[in-house]
């Protein structure tokens, strides 16, 4: 009996040394890291934000894990740390990414133009001349045709619909073509066909454009594997990945689980008070509508675990568990500057993510090749290769009036780094 006692006692002291060394080991100071928590907490004491839940990784472990203030405002409802958001444009590195997939496979080549495999682009023309009272408009040959690498790094011509520039939007709009909220059924292979005959909004590579590309190559994917988007998705990233909770058409089981979206309701006097929002002429209910559209560049449900799981392929150059599911060579070609002397402020892009150069660095601390990008209705990630981290900030509001809280969160994750 003293024996199993001793057993038990010794057993129990090397768990808790463990635990204070796997603690110790987080390469943060804990006292520094926990500042987030006032930060947060402030933000929804003093009604900017809803709720949010923070997750920052280190050398592939939670170092900080947590949810702040209310996924259901009404019913009181805490936001949990497992909550299922809505990460729209982060959509876009996760369909990037099935494209490098493809392209190990030799199914295509980056220069490759798109018309080889969506006939609908051949030969492109390039608006001249818009009338703004009928949406009408003269176009022009393109100078060249678009690439499978001008999608990727969004230096394609294409425009964005809803939120790109006002005769983009209204083009879009005339032929149809929707940003991928839909509220009604339809197949991606349709609407991207109709994307391919209307007019680019300038020549390809002439300069960086936030657009509709990556909804372009949702479509390649499907084209090239044989495969719709989602069971290529789940198949060949969410599941080696472990991302279980990541989806374009959310199941009913995990459907209590969708955060609520609010917006500020400007109707309201001070304090600031919320409602549940709707995104302009659609819903947000497109996660769970059974639209059948597979929007590569908008249309994902994740959390904040899931989607740190796909930046940890990153940060282990195309491993994950043991397993070399993107070469290290492709890691490299997709983190590394692509777009040349384009402008995209202070940074620059690769093929699926923002990165982080020298002059960038300097504003939050950021190491210089760190990858990043941020989603519509308040989510926001990035992943540092030099630190071995990734942050996760991910909330449901929009517009996000206070979207310097992003900012802060970075300030807060460096400033704790041993």
């Amino acid at each position: 009996m003293k024996r199993i006692i001793l057993t038990i006692l010794i057993s129990t002291s090397l768990l808790q040394s463990f635990a204070q060394v796997a603690t110790s080991n987080t390469g943060f100071y804990a006292d520094r890291l926990n500042r987030i928590d006032r930060v947060f907490q402030a933000a929804v004491d003093s009604n900017w934000i809803v709720g949010a839940v923070c997750l920052v990784m280190k050398d592939g472990r939670p170092a900080y894990y947590k949810a702040f203030g209310m996924d259901d405002a009404e019913r009181r409802k805490p936001m949990q740390k497992d909550a299922i958001f809505r990460i729209a444009s982060q959509t876009k590195a996760i369909t990037s990414t099935a494209v490098m997939l493809l392209w190990e496979e030799g199914k295509f080549l980056l220069d490759d133009p798109i018309s080889k495999y969506i006939p609908s682009f051949a030969a492109p023309k390039v608006i001249q001349t818009f009338n703004d009272t009928d949406s009408s408009y003269t176009a022009v040959p393109a100078k060249r045709e678009v690439t499978i690498r001008d999608l990727l790094t969004h230096t394609s011509g294409l425009g964005y619909a809803q939120i790109g520039s006002a005769k983009m939007r209204a083009i879009y709009a005339k032929a149809g073509i929707e940003a991928g909220f839909l509220d009604h059924k339809g197949l991606l292979a349709n609407s991207i066909d109709k994307l391919g005959k209307l007019p680019l909004e300038f020549n390809p590579g002439e300069r960086f454009n936030y657009s509709l590309s990556i909804d372009v190559l949702g479509r390649l994917v499907e084209v090239a594997s044989g495969m719709p988007l989602d069971q290529f998705l789940s198949k060949r990233i969410f599941e080696p990945l472990e991302m279980k909770d990541t989806y374009f058409d959310l199941p009913q089981s995990k459907q209590a689980r969708l955060a609520n979206v609010y917006t500020e309701d400007r109707s309201s006097r001070k304090p600031v008070k919320w409602k549940r929002n709707t995104f302009p002429g659609s819903t947000i209910d497109y996660p769970i509508n059974h639209n059948g559209y597979f929007a590569g560049g908008a249309g994902l449900v994740s959390t904040a675990s899931d989607y740190a799981n796909f930046l940890q392929l990153f940060l282990n150059k195309g491993t994950f568990n043991g397993k070399q599911l993107l070469a290290r060579h492709t890691v490299e070609l997709m983190t590394e500057n692509q777009i040349g002397n384009l402008s995209l402020g202070d940074d620059k892009f690769g093929l699926g993510f923002q990165i982080i150069t020298e002059k960038g660095s300097a504003k939050l601390g950021l190491s210089p090749g760190s990858i990043s990008w941020s989603g519509f209705f308040g989510t926001f990630y990035w992943a540092d290769p030099r630190e071995h981290l990734s942050g996760l900030l991910f909330m449901q509001q929009s517009p996000l009036t206070h979207n310097e809280l992003d900012h802060k969160f970075k300030v807060l994750v460096y400033q704790a780094l041993k």
